[in-house]
Order: structure tokens, then sequence, then C-alpha cells
């Protein structure tokens, strides 16, 4: 499927490589199929653009916590669990959404109170809204 958007321009996007939001994202409920995409010839990359499939102009700029020096751990609800159709926590990816501050601050800031959880197995994946920040996420200097 072809798709135009607004960050990366046309690009095909094959069924493999779509992740389903059974309920989508908070203020994007409408959107619920994305792929993840990142710059040609990085082997490696840091940052992605988590890009709209059924609405192109929907993009988001998303990294590993590992990246921010974060170690998450937290639990699921058994609801969570149900639309990632998890049967494995292996399978299971977490992803921050990033922005850049519009204040002047020099780094990019990530949302840590709403990752995303991703069953990469079934590509299916949740945003899971945490309460608090407590001990389980730990921070290490940059």
């Amino acid at each position: 499927m072809k798709i135009t958007s607004p960050v990366i321009g046309e690009i095909e996007v094959s069924p493999e490589r779509i992740i389903e939001f059974p309920n989508g994202l908070p203020g994007f409920e409408a959107t619920h199929q994305f792929t993840l995409l990142h710059p040609e010839g990085d082997d490696a990359p840091n940052i992605f653009v988590l890009q709209g499939v059924d609405n192109p102009e929907v993009t988001f700029t998303v990294t590993t916590p590992d990246v921010l020096g974060l170690n998450y751990e937290f639990t699921l609800t058994d609801d969570e669990v149900a639309a990632l159709q998890l049967g494995n926590p292996d399978d299971v990816s977490v992803l921050l959404i990033v922005r850049n501050n519009d204040t002047g601050a020099v780094a990019p800031q990530a949302n840590v109170m709403a990752p995303l959880v991703i069953n990469t197995a079934a590509r299916r994946a949740v945003q899971k809204i945490i309460g608090r920040v407590d001990t389980s996420v730990t921070l290490r200097a940059v």
C-alpha cells in the first residue's frame, strides 16, 4: 500500500510492517494502523518515525527507553494483555514518543508517562498510561 507521509514523502508499506493499535492513541483514536520507519542506510537507528498508515498526517518521533538511559518495569492490565494478544513477554518492545521542546531546551523531551508497548510477534500495540513513576524507572546521567 502506498501512502504519502508529510515527513518522509511517498512510501510503500507492506502489510507485514503494519502495527495495529486497536484503540488508537489518546487524541488520535481514529488512527489504528501505523508503521515504524527509520532513515535509509542507518543499520542501528536510535530515532524512528511512527507513521500513521490509515491517516498519513499522523506521525510521531519515537525512540527506545535505553537511548535515553531509562529502564522501564511496569505491569500490564488484563485488558492491555488482551489488546496486545500477548502470549510471550519476550515479544514486547517499548517505545517513547519524543518531541523537541519549544521552550529552548537543547535536548528533546520524551513522554515517559505514556510508553508505547508493542507485541512484535502479533504486531499489535497499546499506549500504557502510567499514573506515577516510581523506583522501577531508573535514570542514567548522560
